[in-house]
């Protein structure tokens, strides 16, 4: 048999699954990939993606492995189509293409970048994609604060309790909030993220555009590593994976 190398481009509203990652009782956008792509395939499929989000979460940019066995590299390519065709249609692969046996999705993505959306006033059109917050805040001490986090490398106090990872450092490379009309995006890229680091992290800020804390306290709560002393996480609704870098992936 000739087994080969895929990676899979796609993109996901998360609204109505538990997360990317299959788990048992839940519907998952990686169940429902695999499901659409052993279908097509006519061959068991199992993906592995270049993370997790959790359950409500969005993707404008994911990617996933997958080995295919007597597959050409052109039937591959040109299946985008009729993958598309099995799949919900919050679900959409935007591309698939060959890479080296060795490529993996998780552990050879150099940088990700997520985005988090506001927005000010009721908008039916931004139901379950964007929050609704009303309160006032202070775009330039947040930004100011936001700053800060590319002076830090270990972020155990915006990280999920009991995580299996073996460190809890991360390379924060920008991180700023730019005003939309009607709203708000705070973007932040990173060499990897912890669970539930940006939702955290939002969290957090938000303390300092209502001017419950100031920097000093922001330092304090980072140097601390303890995930009480952070803000509440925002809720998963406005959270977007929207980049991956691969040295090979263009």
């Amino acid at each position: 048999m000739n087994t080969q190398r895929f990676f899979i481009e796609l993109a996901y509203d998360g609204t109505a699954y538990h997360g990317w990652q299959t788990q048992p009782n839940a519907v998952t956008v990686q169940q429902e990939l695999d499901k659409a792509l052993s279908v097509f395939f006519r061959q068991p499929v199992e993906s592995l993606g270049c993370g997790r989000t959790d359950a409500g979460v969005h993707a404008s940019q994911f990617f996933a492995h997958m080995d295919l066995q007597d597959v050409t590299e052109a039937a591959a390519i040109n299946a985008v189509g009729g993958v598309n065709a099995l799949l919900p249609y919050p679900i959409a692969v935007k591309r698939i293409f060959k890479v080296a046996d060795t490529a993996h999705a998780r552990f050879d993505a150099t940088a990700r970048s997520y985005e988090y959306h506001f927005h000010f006033h009721k908008d039916p059109f931004k139901l379950n994609r964007s929050w609704l917050y009303k309160a006032k805040l202070d775009i330039g001490a947040m930004n100011e604060a936001a700053a800060q986090l590319l002076t830090y490398t270990d972020f155990t106090s915006f990280s999920k309790s009991n995580t299996s990872t073996a460190t809890n450092n991360c390379k924060i490379t920008q991180a700023y909030f730019r005003e939309t009309e009607g709203g708000l995006i705070f973007t932040i890229s990173a060499d990897r993220f912890l669970r539930n680091m940006v939702r955290a992290i939002v969290g957090t800020l938000i303390l300092i555009g209502r001017k419950e804390i100031g920097l000093a306290q922001l330092k304090e709560i980072i140097e601390s590593k303890n995930r009480s002393n952070a803000g509440q996480s925002v809720p998963a609704c406005g959270l977007y994976l929207v980049n991956i870098i691969y040295p090979f992936v263009n």
